[in-house]
């Protein structure tokens, strides 16, 4: 037990009378200030004006500081992720935009053919840094993507860690037979080898940064075996991560996470009532912690019926959105990733801005309308 001296227990009471008297000196002073603040007011004014209002006047002006200070720091966030390229376009990293862990776009690439390159190029200089493609020649360009990444760099002054590549192993199922782009008579595993090689020559890149199978193999341990072969790439640094893709049945992506020594990152899956929009999927995902990809988000019809209700349009104009917009708006405040492969330039701008919206930390679409939304499309939970 500590002894406290008679002396000691005076000198206290002496203290925090002195600490209050400071206080109250400071307080006095402060007032004195606001009173020569406001009657400096005062005197400028018309003499109906009250002291009441001007004091309204003076927490009106803070309030209105505060206001910009908030604003100045969103934009400030903001401008992490566009600063000014060698020509003066915005700049956009994917770096920057995964370090925040907020939503963005994926730029899709299939069914473009002999534009791809061109479109890939258009879409970059919109702001688009996440790209997907797949190494099939029956529904994608592969070398395009290569061509139009590259070229746009060149343009902007942008460098490979600006980029975020996604492609695909597709099995023979999934290729034209005319046009494999691997040895369809090798083992599963060299196909796999085979494929990735040809993608890294086709995207002009020594790494992808996603590397999804296209659908499960038709047996699961099959899928595993390519799965294996993901895993050494991984092992080996020419991939960042591994997905799969079409796969709708929760139990099958279980099982693949139980069984994988490297986890799943992405899902990529049609959107659309057809597969009751992945609810049960979409929250192993969320369990899991796998990024869901979504495909189909605009053009499934189920959606398309939704995007033209009137509440939907509605929603849409209150939030400076088109219908289409605000359907991806809707998906990334889901924590999802949508696919966009848009054609239209304006298009591609009106996306970017849109995601530029998210990256500055605005909750563009809040959970009551969440829940609205998710009603017009038939979601059930």
């Amino acid at each position: 037990m500590v002894m406290v001296s008679q002396a000691t227990k005076k000198q206290q009471p002496s203290k925090q009378r002195a600490q209050i008297l400071a206080i109250a000196a400071v307080v006095l002073l402060a007032a004195g200030s606001v009173w020569v603040f406001v009657s400096s007011l005062s005197s400028r004014t018309a003499n109906t004006k009250s002291r009441a209002s001007l004091l309204k006047g003076v927490r009106d002006a803070g309030n209105e500081l505060r206001g910009r200070e908030r604003l100045m720091r969103r934009t400030d966030r903001y401008q992490i992720h566009s600063s000014s390229t060698n020509n003066g376009e915005m700049k956009i990293s994917a770096k920057q935009i995964m370090t925040t862990g907020r939503p963005y776009l994926l730029y899709g690439t299939a069914w473009k053919e002999e534009n791809t390159a061109s479109l890939v190029t258009q879409a970059i200089h919109a702001g688009f840094r996440f790209i997907d493609t797949a190494c099939q020649p029956k529904h994608y360009n592969e070398a395009g993507v290569g061509k139009g990444w590259t070229t746009a760099a060149s343009q902007l002054g942008l460098e490979r860690s600006d980029f975020f590549l996604q492609t695909k192993f597709t099995s023979i199922n999934g290729q034209d037979p005319e046009n494999i782009p691997y040895d369809k008579t090798a083992p599963l595993e060299e196909q796999v080898k085979q494929s990735l090689e040809a993608s890294l020559r086709n995207l002009r890149t020594d790494y992808i940064d996603s590397l999804v199978l296209h659908s499960p193999m038709e047996t699961m341990e099959d899928t595993l075996r390519v799965w294996k072969v993901f895993e050494s790439f991984v092992t080996d640094g020419k991939v960042r991560q591994i997905g799969i893709s079409n796969c709708y049945n929760f139990r099958d992506l279980r099982k693949l996470y139980q069984e994988a020594t490297i986890k799943p990152a992405v899902v990529q899956n049609r959107f659309h009532d057809k597969t009751k929009y992945d609810v049960q999927l979409r929250e192993i995902c969320n369990l899991y912690g796998i990024k869901y990809q979504s495909f189909w988000t605009l053009t499934a019809p189920s959606n398309r019926r939704a995007m033209a209700n009137d509440d939907w349009k509605e929603m849409a104009r209150e939030k400076g959105l088109t219908p289409q917009t605000l359907m991806y708006a809707f998906m990334m405040a889901l924590g999802h990733t949508p696919l966009d492969g848009s054609s239209d330039v304006n298009h591609m701008k009106e996306d970017v801005k849109l995601m530029m919206r998210f990256q500055a930390g605005e909750e563009v679409v809040d959970k009551k309308e969440i829940k609205t939304l998710s009603s017009l499309l038939g979601i059930r939970d």
